[in-house]
């Protein structure tokens, strides 16, 4: 492992955190100053983050820094890039949308990043579409065009996979690259940013910014990835049965939030400890040293952390203590979901209109397996019934999913 003297290159060396680098020696140097720049864009199509995104988040977060060596995080919106809509690592084209939409998705993602990173300003938090929009296309291809080669483009991921796998590449989206490298000089000219970060599966667009940056400027930018997520068993990160875990507590409630770092895999939990909270080293290490109990007391530790990090202290400990409550002393704690329903009610049709089940036939079969407890006592019958009663019903469907039922005035 190379010996960084950064305090940002040092902290993702030493967390695992770093794939692959362009200039990292150099960048290291530079970063010994206080005052560097370093960006990381999310397009914006869909109105909030998911947990697949809190790894550049954390990025930003440590790019930040100690007082000594501190730095200026930059939030890029790609409200241009997002109507050509980005190849990397998909199958088919993105669905085209509206100015609304994306103004709208800029807005619920902007309330995410807001709480996971410090010293955001009005000049740090950026769209491309004001400059993107502004771009005569003839012109832009004329000036920023001759300088990629298509033989060149053709061995990135982004572009040589959706090629292998015979799906469609639009010409519109073989431009992405070229508007993000044009992303990053803007950033490099205009707010003197020399780090552009992201996930492994930018790195082709990341380089590419390098490479303009050098042809136009004669200078040097620098770019970092960090590892492509999945768990132990090849799982893609953030994913559940249920589907994203969301970083909004509208869209994933904190409980449900908690519950997911709570339940991770044991092969992860040490890495996802050095990638997803800022923990020391030295206490992981104890942390999870041993199986057993103390593997269980790492994941409580991990999904407070988390759960702190991105709903606040508060939050966290409500949803430990809830679980708690209905784990291990036989209720049901305050943030457990409650679902309200009217008279008398079949048990398949709360299966399904509480979301635990997508359909009657996966509530028929959940039952028929006994994977289905009122108050405590399993359900046997697909025909089973809830009746209108005083106090609110304890519904538990597997081992990890419960709910309370209760009854209209």
């Amino acid at each position: 492992m190379t010996s960084y003297q950064s305090h940002f290159l040092k902290t993702l060396a030493a967390r695992g955190l770093l794939q692959d680098g362009a200039g990292l020696d150099e960048l290291d140097q530079r970063l010994l100053t206080p005052g560097q720049r370093a960006y990381i864009g999310f397009d914006c199509t869909a109105d909030c983050l998911h947990v697949g995104s809190l790894l550049p988040l954390m990025l930003l977060r440590h790019f930040y820094g100690p007082p000594e060596e501190r730095h200026q995080p930059i939030v890029l919106f790609g409200g241009g890039t997002t109507k050509v809509g980005d190849p990397s690592g998909k199958d088919t084209a993105r669905q085209m949308l509206d100015a609304d939409t994306i103004q709208k998705n800029k807005a619920g993602i902007m309330r995410v990043i807001h709480r996971l990173v410090p010293a955001l300003t009005a000049e740090t938090v950026v769209d491309n579409a004001d400059w993107l929009g502004g771009l005569g296309y003839i012109d832009f291809l004329r000036d920023i065009g001759p300088h990629f080669s298509i033989n060149r483009m053709l061995t990135f991921d982004s572009v040589r996979l959706r090629l292998e796998r015979e799906q469609t590449l639009s010409f519109l989206e073989f431009n992405y690259m070229l508007l993000q490298a044009y992303d990053f000089w803007h950033l490099f000219t205009t707010k003197d940013c020399i780090l552009q970060m992201g996930g492994s599966d930018q790195w082709g667009n990341m380089i590419s910014g390098v490479d303009l940056i050098r042809r136009l400027e004669g200078k040097t930018a620098h770019a970092l990835t960090v590892p492509l997520l999945t768990t132990a068993s090849g799982a893609k990160m953030g994913k559940t049965a249920d589907g994203a875990v969301w970083l909004s507590p509208e869209k994933t409630s904190p409980y449900d939030f908690w519950q997911y770092w709570r339940n991770v895999e044991d092969a992860d939990v040490g890495k996802f400890l050095r990638f997803f909270t800022t923990l020391p080293l030295a206490d992981i290490d104890d942390l999870t040293k041993t199986g057993g109990s103390s593997l269980n007391a790492a994941k409580i530790r991990l999904a407070t952390e988390v759960t702190t990090l991105c709903h606040g202290a508060d939050v966290a400990l409500s949803a430990a203590e809830t679980a708690q409550k209905t784990f291990s002393g036989g209720g049901l704690g305050d943030d457990i979901p409650t679902f309200t329903v009217t008279g008398t009610v079949a048990i398949m049709d709360v299966l399904v209109e509480s979301q635990f089940c997508s359909s009657r036939g996966e509530a028929k079969r959940l039952i028929e397996q006994g994977g289905v407890k009122i108050n405590g006592h399993t359900v046997t019958s697909i025909t089973a019934t809830l009746s209108p009663a005083p106090d609110p019903a304890a519904l538990q469907v597997g081992k990890k999913k419960h709910a309370r039922i209760a009854w209209a005035d």
